[in-house]
């Protein structure tokens, strides 16, 4: 049997798509094991969630760094190296990563976005979505480059926008998509296989 990948995820808040990560991982199938926590918010919830798991967990403060953003990543990507993390996973990380991080760990982070990229990049999705009459909304998991929301695409969900949805009934409905996408797509990309982007097939498959 081949070693399974060594994935570190980062968040900031409750963790769900974490744990979407986590319990997809403990199949004996899947390609991949979670090592590893990292969250810049000590009060994130997520955290204790991933050590109920068993997961090792670490806290990079980046108030502890100031507006020296390099010096935080530089903290954060050590941690990573004596961990042997092979791919990282953003799951709900609320910081622009800067060159440094992203430049030494090329095509190796991955980021899931609560929207159909390129469509609304950035924060509030679910209201942009609504705002601009969106007959659908949805997800997509991409590999994370220089500029925000922009990098190459590896798989989306697609859900309807219903008559009534707000923004929190839409980002409920979308959140399980979410946790649905994260994991399928994580799988593909490890094994290098053609990544599936038909949205039916990504929510029903």
């Amino acid at each position: 049997m081949s070693l399974k990948e060594r994935i570190a995820i980062l968040i900031s808040g409750r963790g769900s798509n974490m744990e979407a990560l986590i319990k997809a991982s403990q199949k004996p199938s899947f390609p991949a094991s979670v090592e590893l926590v990292i969250s810049n918010n000590p009060d994130a919830l997520g955290l204790d969630r991933a050590r109920e798991y068993g997961i090792a967990t670490q806290v990079i403060d980046h108030h502890d760094f100031g507006k020296d953003r390099q010096a935080h990543e530089r903290q954060i990507d050590a941690v990573l190296q004596a961990y042997a993390i092979s791919t990282i996973c953003l799951a709900g990380y609320m910081r622009i990563l800067t060159s440094f991080l992203i430049n030494h760990w090329p095509n190796q982070i991955l980021n899931i976005h609560p929207s159909i990229l390129p469509l609304f990049p950035g924060l509030d999705t679910h209201a942009k979505a609504l705002d601009a009459g969106m007959k659908v909304h949805g997800c997509t998991v991409h590999i994370v480059n220089e500029i925000m929301d922009q990098g190459p695409i590896l798989g989306q969900a697609v859900i309807p926008i219903l008559p009534n949805d707000t923004s929190l009934t839409l980002a409920k409905r979308l959140l399980e998509q979410e946790h649905v996408l994260y994991p399928r797509v994580l799988k593909r990309f490890l094994r290098g296989d053609e990544i599936e982007t038909t949205a039916d097939a990504l929510i029903n498959g």
